[in-house]
């Protein structure tokens, strides 16, 4: 099963990874651009994600589970976030209860969500960059 996994993140990489990225450096559609320094590489990555705002910050559903690099990175060693066509710095992850991630989502992402049982969500707590 991992290596199915492995061959699917990939072909996502190289097919709509690059045209969310677009949208997310844009500003436009539901898209925010993740920002994250490699653990080993030292490397600058992007990551697109669809977050939702919150007091206190940005909520990130785990869709891929908490073993993707964006996350990993960020946890290691911070990162940023571009949303809505501003500049976050990533100051804190905390784990974000499942029914308040629903709920921040709104309809009709949340209903989305619930049909595909998505129960993992962490809060990106930020603070606004210049």
């Amino acid at each position: 099963m991992g290596g199915f996994r492995q061959r699917y993140l990939a072909w996502l990489n190289r097919t709509l990874n690059p045209l969310t990225l677009r949208a997310a450096k844009r500003g436009r559609g539901p898209f925010s651009l993740v920002e994250h320094v490699g653990r080993k590489s030292g490397r600058t990555f992007e990551a697109p994600l669809i977050l939702a705002p919150v007091d206190g910050g940005l909520v990130a559903e785990l869709t891929y589970g908490d073993r993707v690099n964006w996350y990993r990175n960020l946890l290691a060693g911070g990162g940023r976030v571009l949303h809505r066509g501003r500049w976050y710095r990533v100051v804190g992850v905390e784990p974000y209860g499942v029914t308040e991630g629903l709920h921040a989502f709104g309809a009709p992402a949340s209903w989305i969500l619930r049909l595909l049982r998505r129960r993992e969500f962490r809060l990106l707590r930020v603070e606004a960059e210049g």
